[in-house]
């Protein structure tokens, strides 16, 4: 119902209050939970589960699906703002039992500090946090000539912008030219901006992280920030 995943094989899981029935019927399979009125909201019509307990759920449960299908429906539902990553982050705190928890608990954080992609995942772990790298904040807000962007990761000091680049968002001329057109209008307020592809990042990383080095100690002599005149 969300639109997260294709709907599997298999009965449908209905749940209920604890005062309710636990007999089901063919084809259908009750689950009776204490707090189920605090996770109802509406979706075409229909009384559903939250989506961040359905994530929740389906991750303890990936049988038809499979946990890294599971694991992009997390990450698509907090890109959708279907479910903030607070929220999908108390639902997995209060499932101590919960298979693989550990695993989504740190999808959480990471969802939570700005990550909306598997790609800007990987370069914030493999790239941006590698040991020596300069300190970088993702999703920062930044409005030039009227017209409002979020950069996927930016280090303030020198105001240097690296953005992540998937085939699916920026493979088409249409995405490139509209890129270009960014980063002009960043430059004009001082941002340089630095972008990789997903192969670069993920089979190059290492030149990846040079590349930035590089860039921030030259931001920082042109700025003049190591005292050098």
């Amino acid at each position: 119902m969300w639109g997260l995943l294709p709907p599997p094989d298999g009965p449908v899981h209905v749940t209920v209050g604890p005062g309710r029935s636990g007999h089901g019927s063919p084809g259908v399979v009750l689950h009776r939970v204490a707090d189920v009125d605090r996770h109802v909201r509406r979706v075409s019509g229909l009384l559903v589960t939250s989506a961040e307990r359905a994530v929740v759920d389906a991750w303890g449960d990936p049988a038809g699906v499979g946990r890294p299908a599971v694991r992009a429906a997390a990450i698509t539902a907090v890109r959708r703002r279907l479910c903030p990553p607070r929220a999908l982050a108390a639902e997995v705190t209060r499932r101590p039992r919960l298979r693989g928890r550990a695993a989504l608990a740190e999808l959480a954080r990471l969802l939570a500090e700005g990550c909306q992609s598997e790609l800007e995942i990987w370069g914030c772990l493999q790239v941006l946090r590698a040991p020596g790298m300069p300190q970088f904040v993702q999703q920062r807000p930044i409005t030039v000539a009227g017209e409002r962007f979020h950069l996927d990761a930016t280090c303030e000091e020198v105001l240097l912008a690296v953005e992540m680049d998937g085939a699916a968002w920026h493979g088409s001329r249409e995405q490139r030219e509209r890129d270009i057109r960014r980063d002009a209008l960043l430059a004009t307020v001082g941002w340089q901006t630095l972008r990789f592809s997903y192969r670069r990042l993920t089979s190059t990383a290492d030149e990846c992280r040079a590349e930035i080095l590089a860039v921030h100690a030259a931001r920082r002599r042109l700025l003049r920030l190591d005292g050098v005149r």
